[in-house]
């Protein structure tokens, strides 16, 4: 019954996708009909499923209001960290894989890993706070990227570690034999036969930045610098909350992930199919 069900050919198949993707696009739909209605239309007590009276106010209300900086800051904080992270977790998991370290250091490694990604992020705030008070990095853009590298980082070498270990390396030997250098197979052999793994850790590693609000909040104190999630969280008062500006600007932090993993959904298809030629 269940295969039947779920194979194409069945006539509950469409049924079915289309539950699926109501409940999937349903929430979306609704951030983006709030931000579209009056404040008034949006405390009723009764809620509309489509916005009686259309406007845009809110999100000129959002942009006047310094939002487009706090999106540029998120963007740089993202970009930089990602960048970063992968760069130090591509160099860090080649080395556990190729060179010939200790057994007993590989597995001690990778464990502190996952135990420092497992830490809720209170945990480590407090003394990361005081070291970076002392480094003078608080207030400061470059801080919040170093900081975040606690939970980035160790997300990129664990991933990295398994596409670098499914590598065969008969490739780079026959490279070294050839006269390559160690950096010249590193940029011309290795990293692009992992390049699918190496965007789709920088997928998961955006995203995990792009949210981050904790850090950003303990870290960052001018407005000027603030991120999108700390703006986001300013509409929300404690006597008031402004659901229209609330559900505009997350429309507008959704929006650049959204065109991100559709530009790289695009890039990896492409790879793939011309991978198969």
């Amino acid at each position: 019954m269940a295969s039947y069900v779920t194979t194409k050919h069945s006539p509950l198949f469409p049924v079915l996708t289309a539950i699926i993707l109501l409940i999937t696009l349903f929430p979306i739909y609704w951030i983006v009909i709030t931000s579209c209605k009056t404040p008034v239309e949006n405390i009723l007590p009764k809620p509309t499923l489509y916005p009686h009276a259309f406007t845009l106010e809110n999100y000129q209300k959002v942009l006047v209001g310094g939002s487009l900086r706090s999106l540029f800051n998120s963007v740089f904080v993202t970009a930089a960290s990602t960048v970063l992270s992968l760069l130090l977790g591509f160099l860090s998991a080649y080395a556990l894989v190729r060179y010939n370290f200790p057994l007993r250091f590989n597995i001690l490694f990778l464990v502190w890993i996952i135990i420092v990604k497992m830490l809720p992020p209170v945990v480590l705030a407090v003394p990361l706070y005081d070291m970076f008070a002392k480094l003078r990095l608080i207030n400061n853009l470059w801080g919040l990227v170093l900081v975040f590298q606690v939970y980035t980082l160790p997300y990129c070498i664990w991933m990295l570690y398994g596409f670098l270990k499914s590598l065969p390396i008969e490739y780079e030997e026959a490279a070294e034999i050839d006269g390559a250098s160690r950096i010249q197979i590193v940029r011309l052999i290795v990293f692009p036969l992992v390049q699918t793994g190496v965007v789709a850790t920088a997928i998961f590693t955006i995203i995990v930045a792009w949210d981050e609000f904790l850090f950003s909040m303990l870290f960052i104190r001018n407005p000027e610098l603030q991120t999108l999630p700390l703006a986001i969280a300013s509409y929300i008062g404690e006597f008031e909350t402004l659901w229209g500006q609330l559900m505009a600007i997350s429309v507008i932090a959704i929006i650049p992930i959204i065109i991100f993993v559709r530009f790289v959904y695009n890039q990896m298809t492409s790879a793939y199919s011309l991978g198969l030629k």
